[in-house]
């Protein structure tokens, strides 16, 4: 049976004879204006009389005045509050100039993997240069302008985060820049998480004059990658709600007074003072609201990454909370190969660019987003149109280069959960084995109702990357965690494997409640017993349909589940019969050396990633695996040996 989104149609792309190196540096040219003028609280008029505030960064001579040659404009739209940000230029000029000091004084973890240390050395890999007024593009001939969407810091307007309304405005605010006498008509956009979004919505409206986009660690689809993940809430959303409905009651008062916009601005925030804070309520008193399901709102904040026609750069984390987007906003680009690339990080939300600029690792990344700039926006031919076009950091690895993602050599490979020990997990709630046949026992495997700690890679994984500062156990190894799970452990490896590209974790499950949750981590396990997560996975049992047309197959294989998570796609659960389910999990590329095990997980939760409403828990049971020979558990993922071996080579 042939699929719409069987990749092994795509993946196939004919290789270079010498592709560059992930550390290949790209030149940038001279500085030519040392200084730069800021211009606060400029207001922006739309059509409807909303009054949108932007900060214009100009480059400027050395006695402060701002160049008057019409110049290209990068353009930065947030709902952070710009004036907090552009507030602290103080303290990014003084951390970009102490940055080479932090990759002496902080040397990379000896495990390699993503943990505190590289949560602190990426202050000197560029990232906070790359998401505000970028110096080192600015110094060699752009303009920045920095705007607070509507409702939101300065800006007049009630909140609509991402919404029709929110889009038409940044389509407005590009055709302002544009009449400027100060832009040369050619632009560009820029920012990190909701920034790098909101460029990519813009991009995908085709406005004229926008020429290439720099999306840091942004979302092809942030409802099923974060907000509604399996059909289950987040905690982290009514907090970043707390977050955006608070700093928009801190306004710059000169930049109101400046735009005339102070009573119109007032007049807003009291009609909506604290915005969508009744959702947050309704989800915790109804199952049915409507926050428990993906929407038409939902749809229209996913970017038409399709009809892009700016070139884009797609800077991505694997344990980002976007992670699962990596595949998407790649290969959805139709674009060709120099102007769509994808670098993915062995790193969390915060903290892109860990060890970028030093000698094995990529570019700075304020100066990969000026060369990517220069190439496509100023048409400077710069030679990084032959990066790529996908550079990754494999998970326990190190940097490679080539044409796709997943990695072309990639074959389906599928392992069978069993009950049998594997001997490997001592400490978890149960031990169980992931085995190359389904055996020939039945067995229910009961899940713990211990609630998992929350010093855990998950918690971390919600939390940003920020709480692996505190230790092994936030960041490298989740064998606490798995206290309160099921565990699934294969036999270690005879040879170096590669799993690239998505996962699925296929279950066979009974409950005693109404529904249920399942939430799944996939380890690299090495031979000291240190459990390293390498991709996640959640689902509710009642939102287990399959969207088939969407999901992801290989030779016919579903590796990729995508669920309608709609009203009128919800399966009942009856109590104590058996049903299946189809867990999509985060894609990856993992490195999982010879004597290393490969290992599944499987829990009732994992606060605070997951936020069970009480509408929502009060449905919820006891709940089992079912280990039935007829009706076989599978994890199925894409594998190579790292020597790229045919398909049928792949140890069990």
């Amino acid at each position: 049976m042939a699929h719409p989104h069987d990749l092994s149609r795509t993946s196939a792309l004919p290789d270079r004879s010498a592709p560059l190196p992930p550390n290949a540096r790209f030149p940038l040219g001279p500085v030519v204006y040392p200084r730069v003028r800021v211009q606060r609280g400029v207001g922006i008029r739309l059509s409807d009389g909303t009054i949108l505030s932007a900060d214009i960064t100009r480059p400027a001579d050395r006695d402060g005045a701002p160049v008057t040659t019409p110049l290209p404009t990068i353009i930065t739209i947030t709902p952070y509050n710009k004036t907090l940000m552009t507030r602290a230029d103080p303290l990014i000029d003084a951390v970009t100039a102490a940055g080479p000091w932090v990759y002496r004084l902080v040397q990379p973890s000896a495990h390699g993997r993503a943990g505190g240390r590289e949560m602190v050395r990426a202050l000197g890999g560029g990232a906070l240069e790359a998401i505000r007024a970028n110096r080192t593009a600015i110094s060699r001939g752009y303009v920045h302008v920095s705007v607070d969407v509507r409702g939101t810091g300065t800006s007049t307007g009630r909140l609509q985060l991402m919404s029709e309304r929110e889009q038409r405005d940044h389509l407005e605010v590009l055709a302002w820049v544009r009449q400027q006498p100060w832009c040369n008509g050619d632009l560009a956009m820029t920012g990190i998480s909701y920034l790098a979004i909101a460029a990519l919505l813009t991009a995908g409206h085709r406005p004229e004059g926008l020429k290439a986009i720099f999306a840091i660690v942004g979302s092809e689809d942030g409802t099923r990658d974060l907000i509604l993940t399996g059909g289950m809430q987040s905690a982290f959303t009514p907090f970043w709600l707390l977050a955006v409905n608070g700093t928009k009651w801190l306004p710059s008062v000169p930049g109101l007074l400046k735009s005339g916009a102070a009573l119109r601005f007032l007049r807003d925030r009291l009609t909506s003072p604290f915005t969508r804070g009744g959702d947050v309520v309704g989800a915790m008193l109804d199952e049915n609201h409507p926050e428990h399901f993906y929407g038409a709102d939902a749809r229209a904040r996913r970017p038409r990454l399709e009809d892009i026609t700016a070139a884009t750069w797609i800077q991505a984390g694997w344990h980002d909370v976007f992670a699962r987007s990596v595949p998407g906003l790649h290969n959805r680009l139709d674009l060709p190969g120099g102007a769509a690339q994808l670098v993915v990080e062995d790193s969390y939300h915060v903290g892109p660019g860990t060890g970028f600029g030093t000698d094995d690792h990529p570019q700075r990344l304020d100066e990969l987003q000026c060369a990517f700039f220069d190439r496509w926006v100023k048409g400077i031919d710069n030679g990084i149109d032959e990066y790529g076009p996908v550079t990754v950091r494999q998970l326990g690895g190190g940097w490679v280069s080539r044409d796709a993602y997943p990695h072309p050599a990639a074959r389906v490979h599928r392992l069978f959960l069993s009950a049998e020990s594997s001997g490997a997990a001592p400490h978890a709630g149960a031990d169980c084995s992931l085995r190359p046949d389904p055996g020939r026992r039945s067995r229910r495997i009961s899940l713990p109702r211990k609630r998992p700690p929350i010093a855990s890679q998950t918690s971390s994984w919600i939390n940003m990357g920020l709480t692996t500062l505190l230790g092994r156990d936030w960041s490298i190894d989740d064998r606490g965690y798995e206290s309160a799970a099921v565990t699934f452990t294969g036999a270690p490896l005879p040879e170096d494997l590669v799993i690239s590209g998505p996962l699925n974790l296929h279950l066979r499950v009974v409950t005693t409640g109404a529904d249920a949750f399942w939430a799944t981590t996939v380890c690299d396990v090495a031979p000291d017993g240190t459990s390293t997560v390498i991709a996640r996975g959640a689902l509710r049992s009642t939102r287990r349909a399959v969207d088939e047309s969407a999901s992801r197959y290989v030779d016919g294989e579903l590796v990729g589940a995508e669920h309608p998570l709609t009203p009128e796609s919800v399966l009942p659960v009856a109590p104590g019969v058996p049903h299946e389910l189809d867990i999509d999990t985060t894609a990856t590329e993992a490195l999982l050396r010879a004597g290393h095990r490969l290992r599944v997980t499987v829990t009732r939760g994992s606060w605070p990633r997951y936020f069970v409403t009480p509408s929502v828990a009060r449905l919820h049971k006891d709940q089992s695996i079912v280990l039935d020979p007829r009706h076989p558990s599978t994890l199925t993922f894409l594998a190579t040996l790292s020597t790229a071996a045919p398909a049928e080579e792949l140890p069990a």
